[in-house]
């Protein structure tokens, strides 16, 4: 626009200054500018060395006879040409400053799209100077030179003068179309005012809606929001009123809940099938209402001034459970609050658009701040809840330890308790065995002794499961004969098989270790178990036992899908494979058979003996070994195939026997005579007592008993080999043990001290080797049995019997 001016002024007031010349030129010429019809009778005459005074004279009266014209009274000749000399050289001064004023502006302006005019305009501007810069020579006698100079500059100064004319037509229309772009960007510039005061509108609502927003939640409690937000929107709008109306519990009501001012008493209701009502909550958007709405009279009435406008909002209410409050229902049927704003009535003030929208989203963060308010109070109340829960539960696990022990406390007594009459029962009944009887008597005798056996074997698969339960029986890794477990189980169930007719098999495959690394007494108590029900559920036919070493391509077995063993350099999974041809299962109950105390049920096996503990023993067993143990049959009287697999470790020498040594004193020693053994017999009760010394005596050994502690130590001499005594939970045996080590400081002299004890907890065991005794023995002890221990106790001199 500077440009537009800049060309524009120029163009107009240089023609100004060249029609305001010519025209006083050629109504009042000078001698210098004479026409070209006087020149010519000029030069017919010879004044070329005229003075120029004369020459002026007969110039100046020719030409005025030839014009026929009255002279005006003008000044003098002479002043005439001084003024004219003067006025061109200022001219010609002005002129040429124009252009160096145009080179100022094109320099110091940075977008000048139009150069070129200026540059047409420098060139006249220069040529026009230049005329009147040469009329100073014309004043006086003046040369063919000077007249050709001015003619040039004359003539050149009349085609610039033509280009510019020509030029200013071109440009004419581009100039009126900088104009119309004037006006257009004028419009863009007020349009970007208002959308500027739009912004600074919306920051100002923004403004607002954040502070109001940082004060509703600014707190968590439902009704602290709701009076925060009138109290807020009512300073930051300049509200005389507002109110907030909620539904009632039957939901055909809206409750007036809160006021700004308390004008009106709380708990005034409208109906909610108001018209105006059903207005507000089918818009999300403010919606003005009348003064005279029911909702609205809010304020008395004052007749001085027209009551102020009145806008209301719906509030979605989005969690209204446990939220009462003047009656307030636990679940509404309308799922709307409404607030209700007025403005003072004093004033002709009007809502504003951006005010109605800081309304309609304060309502919405009320709204949310609602939603979190009540979503804190659920987990409020869940945490208390669960608190109590937690406190509840707390109690039933102190109250279920408590049962754990007491219950662990009564068998580990019952345990010790059972066991001391069952030793005499079995030792005595083992005794009478060995003697002369008639077929009725030794039947009588074996039928005892088998009822004494289940009796025990029902003993400790009880207290097994005890300690299985309680998660206190730990596995006792140690390296054991693997290839042995499996021929000593065979020798222990052949007897049995025999008699019921069965064919018992067992094939060991070639790649299986001889030696392992695992609990020996669990693992065979497992295979003797699931081997044991096979020939009991069985009464013809066979049992076949399959060993192997289970490959990798089985770990993904169909039938055990939740088992995922990962293989290592260490170790290997032992898979064991118990067939027959027996009583068979129906497929429906084999999931029943692992819990505790289950039975088939089936005609073949109903008068079968057992708990029903083996299998649910085993399967925890099997567990703990980091293995898996599933059934399969095809139904009842079609036989059964029972299948595990149990991790175990690879010794690094595999020729190593285990240390200590557990003797298997459940077969059938050769008879062995040990005449002349001293041994001590300490026990506190005396029917054991005298149980233990009557196996000891059947034997052959010399043997004193005792009932104390102190009376062993006092009897205890070099000449006695073995001392048997009976260790309770007290200190009482053990410094016994520690007494006698005492006394005899000679290794060698020192007797072989071995428990003789119904207590089957790992304490016991530990603290009889950390006294430094040399075994330990469960009670009940047969003839067999205390035959097995004699012997390889004096064989080895050390023997702890697996708990």
């Amino acid at each position: 626009m500077e440009m537009q001016l800049t060309v524009t002024c120029f163009s107009f007031s240089h023609f100004y200054c060249l029609l305001c010349h010519h025209l006083v030129s050629f109504l009042h010429p000078t001698p210098t500018h004479p026409p070209n019809h006087i020149k010519g009778l000029a030069s017919l005459v010879d004044c070329s060395y005229v003075k120029e005074e004369e020459s002026a004279k007969v110039v100046q009266s020719i030409t005025m006879e030839s014009c026929n014209c009255i002279e005006p009274q003008w000044p003098a000749d002479e002043l005439l040409m001084k003024y004219q000399y003067i006025s061109d050289f200022f001219i010609a001064l002005a002129y040429f400053s124009i252009p160096l004023e145009l080179i100022y502006f094109v320099k110091k302006s940075a977008v000048f799209p139009y150069r070129w005019v200026l540059v047409q305009f420098g060139a006249f501007i220069v040529l026009c100077g230049a005329t009147h810069l040469i009329n100073l020579w014309t004043f006086t006698m003046h040369t063919r030179t000077v007249a050709i100079v001015m003619t040039t500059a004359k003539v050149l100064t009349a085609v610039v003068s033509c280009a510019t004319a020509l030029m200013l037509v071109h440009i004419i229309p581009d100039l009126l179309s900088v104009k119309t772009r004037e006006l257009f960007l004028k419009n863009k510039a007020a349009e970007l005012d208002r959308e500027m005061g739009l912004i600074r509108t919306q920051e100002e609502t923004g403004r607002h809606v954040r502070m109001l927003t940082h004060e509703i939640r600014s707190t968590l409690d439902r009704h602290t929001i709701l009076k925060t937000t009138l109290v807020e929107l009512g300073r930051t709008l300049g509200l005389e009123e507002c109110a907030l109306w909620m539904p009632t519990r039957t939901g055909l009501e809206l409750q007036l809940s809160y006021t700004l001012r308390q004008h009106n008493p709380v708990g005034y209701t409208v109906p909610i099938h108001h018209p105006v009502i059903n207005q507000v909550f089918s818009s999300n958007r403010a919606v003005k209402i009348s003064p005279n709405c029911p909702v609205a009279r809010l304020r008395p009435h004052s007749g001085k001034f027209l009551p102020g406008e009145v806008v209301a909002v719906r509030v979605p209410l989005l969690h209204l459970s446990n939220f009462q409050i003047y009656d307030w229902p636990e679940v509404s049927t309308r799922n709307y609050a409404l607030m209700v704003l007025m403005l003072p009535s004093d004033s002709a003030r009007q809502w504003h658009v951006h005010e109605l929208e800081l309304v309609e989203v304060v309502a919405d963060q009320v709204a949310v701040a609602l939603s979190h308010a009540a979503i804190l109070e659920e987990s409020m109340r869940a945490r208390d809840m669960l608190m109590e829960q937690n406190i509840a539960l707390d109690l039933a696990r102190r109250e279920a330890e408590t049962a754990i022990r007491a219950r662990n406390d009564f068998l580990a007594v019952m345990n010790h308790e059972m066991r001391t009459p069952m030793h005499a029962i079995i030792a005595l009944s083992s005794l009478l065995q060995e003697t002369e009887l008639t077929a009725e008597q030794r039947l009588m005798v074996e039928t005892i002794l088998k009822s004494s056996n289940l009796l025990a074997t029902l003993i400790n698969d009880v207290l097994d499961l005890s300690r299985l339960e309680d998660g206190s029986l730990q596995l006792e890794e140690s390296t054991f004969n693997l290839h042995s477990v499996f021929k000593e189980v065979l020798n222990l169930i052949k007897p049995i098989a025999s008699v019921k007719k069965l064919s018992l098999t067992l094939q060991i495959a070639a790649d299986l270790p001889v030696y392992a690394i695992g609990d020996e007494k669990r693992l065979t108590q497992t295979i003797l178990n699931v081997v044991g029900n096979a020939v009991k559920f069985s009464k013809e036919g066979n049992v076949s036992i399959t060993a192997f070493v289970a490959k990798p391509e089985s770990f993904k077995d169909a039938r055990i899908p939740d088992f995922l063993p990962v293989p290592s350099d260490g170790h290997f999974y032992l898979q064991v494979q118990v067939k027959d041809s027996g009583a068979g299962i129906n497929p429906q109950d084999i999931p029943k058979l692992f819990t505790k105390f289950a039975q088939n049920q089936t005609l073949a096996t109903r008068n079968a003996a057992g708990s029903g503990l083996g299998l649910a023993i085993c399967k925890r067993f099997v567990n703990l070994m980091e293995g898996q143990i599933w059934i399969e049959s095809e139904g009842t009287g079609k036989g059964c195939t029972v299948t595990f697999m149990v991790k175990l470790g690879i010794p690094d020498r595999p020729n190593e026997s285990k240390l200590p040594y557990a003797p298997k004193v459940q077969g059938n020693h050769v008879s062995k005579n040990f005449a002349g053994l001293k041994v001590l017999v300490m026990d506190d009760n005396g029917v054991s007592r005298t149980v233990t010394k009557g196996l000891l005596m059947h034997l052959g050994c010399d043997v004193t008993t005792v009932s104390s502690s102190e009376e062993c130590l006092r009897v205890v001499s070099l000449e006695h080999k073995v001392v048997f005594m009976d260790v309770c939970t007290g200190l009482d045996g053990y410094e016994l043990a520690v007494r006698i080590h005492e006394k005899f400081t000679k290794r060698l002299d020192r007797p072989l001290i071995v428990a003789l004890t119904g207590n089957t907890n790992k304490v016991t065991k530990e603290n009889c080797m950390r006294v430094g005794m040399n075994g330990l023995v469960l009670k009940p002890v047969s003839v067999d049995k205390m035959r097995g221990v004699l012997s390889e106790l004096l064989e080895r001199r050390v023997l702890f019997e697996t708990i």
